[in-house]
């Protein structure tokens, strides 16, 4: 059997497609749309405009620029803007004929102010209600159910994954417009405390001199990796065993001494130099893509970001799966030794590899009295097989995809 060209075309049409399909740029799809330029332009200064790519299934209640200038009227703090703004940001998928079609005739949507864990109870929340005459009508929760701001239309869908509409002024919502402090005012234990780093951020207190070193580079510039709680809390009956200098030197190599948004991790791989990083004592590690995911490689584990906490220059602060462990301290794990090479190819051997191996076995860092963890080997073959893994539920709907287009050339 023979397949005319045709079929292969197809076939690369339905892979592209399958890739793209979930991809969006909510800048790009607002670039097209000047009245709502001052809109878009706050997105991305406020880095709200990452997180909503982020997400595959959101609403986008963009307002003009009149409205945007009503806004900026009262010199609100960048931070500020970014909780009002992300009180606009719905994490459900409301087209125009879903808003008209409302179970009920009201619905309550859940936006990225309340994920953030900024709200307080449920002020991250809005009420979206069908009214008399085609209106549909939108409340925060806070506005004691006043309504009076509008739908006015659809501005872009892309159905079930985003959906960008003008509402018709800004929603006004006195707990997201309240002043926010800078980042470097933030108490960083804090933050990481209220977000599943309780562990981390408590025995980082109780280390005077290491919180110290977080709290004076806050201001400059610095990057927190903070393990989530059950990474840390498995972690610590090895942690107490550390000296007391050996402690400090932990909890700050999860801290960088430069502002990293998750943007710029993804860009710029390879080794970076931490707070514990002094002279020789060089308490590196190395940031890796791993398709879509960054991960973190000392010589001992490989730690995956699991989530950002905070991401305001000069701060961010990420969750990450595991303990950063520190071959100064750590023992690093011993590498597979490459096969011997035939008796012919012995001239040929490279002499730099036996260099190394004798390096990493005299050097008096890697032979910390600290052991590596157990498991740690198997988690890194666990994480670099999923560099390679694949999405199976994409992959199915292309075997189908293949299927019928084979069927129908027969």
């Amino acid at each position: 059997m023979q397949l005319r060209p045709v079929t292969f075309l197809s076939l690369l049409f339905f892979i592209s497609f399958i890739s793209i399909s979930h991809a969006h740029n909510i800048t790009r799809e607002l670039a097209s749309h000047p009245d709502f330029s001052t809109f878009n332009h706050y997105l991305t200064l406020t880095h709200l405009a990452g997180e909503i790519n982020r997400r595959t299934t959101i609403t986008v209640c963009a307002v003009d620029n009149a409205a945007m200038s009503d806004l900026l009227s009262t010199h609100p703090s960048i931070y500020t803007i970014k909780n009002i703004l992300s009180l606009h940001v719905l994490l459900d998928y409301f087209g125009a004929k879903k808003l008209h079609q409302i179970t009920n005739g009201t619905a309550l949507a859940a936006t990225m102010f309340q994920a953030t864990g900024s709200a307080p109870g449920s002020a991250g929340f809005v009420n979206i209600t069908d009214l008399k005459g085609g209106k549909v009508g939108f409340s925060p929760e806070d506005n004691n159910n006043k309504i009076n701001t509008y739908f006015v239309k659809s501005v872009k869908e892309i159905p079930y994954n985003l959906s960008i509409i003008q509402i018709s002024k800004v929603l006004p919502s006195d707990v997201a417009a309240a002043p926010t402090p800078s980042p470097a005012e933030a108490n960083l234990t804090a933050v990481m405390s209220a977000h599943g780093c309780k562990v981390f951020a408590d025995t980082l207190l109780a280390d005077v001199d290491a919180e110290k070193i977080f709290q004076d580079n806050a201001e400059g510039g610095l990057t927190v990796f903070c393990p989530v709680d059950d990474a840390f809390k498995a972690f610590l009956p090895k942690y107490k065993n550390l000296t007391a200098a050996r402690k400090t030197a932990l909890l700050e190599y999860h801290g960088v001494p430069v502002y990293q948004s998750l943007a710029m991790l993804k860009s710029n791989n390879g080794v970076m130099n931490t707070l514990a990083t002094d002279g020789a004592s060089k308490f590196d590690f190395t940031v890796q893509n791993d398709g879509t995911e960054v991960t973190l490689k000392t010589k001992v584990v490989t730690a995956k970001i699991t989530g950002t906490l905070l991401d305001e220059q000069p701060i961010a602060i990420y969750t990450i799966d595991k303990v950063l462990l520190p071959k100064e301290i750590f023992k690093a794990q011993a590498e597979t030794p490459a096969p011997a090479p035939a008796p012919e190819e012995a001239a040929d051997a490279p002499k730099a590899s036996k260099k190394k191996t004798k390096k990493a076995a005299a050097s008096p860092a890697d032979e910390a009295d600290s052991p590596s963890p157990d498991g740690d080997v198997a988690d890194q073959s666990a994480d670099s097989n999923g560099a390679v893994g694949f999405d199976g539920a994409r992959f199915g709907s292309l075997i189908v995809c293949v299927w019928w287009i084979v069927m129908t050339m027969l």
